[in-house]
């Protein structure tokens, strides 16, 4: 299917690594622009020289270095159509009542925060395209909270109603704001999650992974490249009419364990 997004200039937070890096492959490989961001910078400089893609150094929990980012990437591709908020963190594994103050305050900041401030700063350029849109990235967590992780749960329910809320604002407009809540999608990061889980609960990763499959319809992980194609699908014109929706790739998961 062509997407017909040739040209389309794409800001893709958390670029870098995991799941950033193939939403920035997959908008390449249609022929979009992307400036793809972190703050891993060591990280970025791994993507390497390709046609389209510029690169920037970013901490979405910080404003000031989210608005030179948008404006060096605004200078770079002469413009801005859609806005990727993928940026996370996975925030403190405890109980409510031990979880440490400052990283619970962290992970909302660079989770819940960070793709407000990006958001701020990018829909002034997002209203002067004729295809503008904003996919921000929740979770499975943020529909269904997840235990142990109660800033990551937060912070990925909130961005629920900041999707519906700019998709109310920015309607009228002609810019679409959408939510992907993806479930449980293999990789490095996820691995790390699996880990930390396994050793809060004295048991093994393949243990932990398969009580999370235990609650999916569809009992496998997901690869990447699909959270991908639907990211680049709602940013074609051919999802010009989906606005304030929580979509969910999951492999209809019912709960997280």
């Amino acid at each position: 299917m062509d997407l017909d997004i040739k040209g389309l200039r794409v800001v893709v937070t958390g670029g870098a690594l995991g799941l950033g890096a193939e939403i920035v492959r997959r908008f390449l490989a249609e022929g979009a622009r992307v400036h793809a961001c972190d703050i891993d910078e060591a990280a970025l400089g791994r993507l390497g020289r390709q046609d389209g893609l510029s690169l920037g150094a970013c901490d979405v929990a910080d404003p000031q270095s989210v608005e030179r980012m948008l404006a060096a990437a605004v200078q770079a591709m002469g413009g801005l159509d859609c806005l990727v908020n993928n940026a996370a963190v996975s925030g403190p594994l405890a109980p409510v009542e031990e979880t440490e103050i400052a990283a619970w305050e962290h992970c909302l900041r660079v989770c819940l925060f960070g793709q407000y401030y990006c958001c701020r700063f990018a829909v002034p350029h997002l209203r002067r395209s004729a295809n503008g849109s904003i996919v921000n990235l929740s979770s499975a967590a943020g529909k269904f909270g997840f235990t142990n992780r109660s800033a990551y749960a937060a912070a990925k329910s909130g961005i629920l109603g900041l999707t519906r809320t700019l998709s109310r604002e920015l309607g009228p407009a002609g810019v679409r704001c959408n939510a992907v809540l993806p479930g449980i999608v293999d990789g490095d990061r996820l691995q790390r999650v699996l880990a930390a889980n396994a050793q809060a609960q004295g048991r093994s990763p393949e243990a932990v992974a398969q009580d999370w499959l235990a609650h999916a319809s569809i009992k496998r992980m997901l690869k990447a490249g699909e959270v991908a194609d639907m990211i680049a699908y709602l940013a074609s014109p051919r999802g010009r009419s989906i606005s304030g929706q929580a979509i969910s790739i999951d492999g209809d998961l019912q709960m997280l364990a």
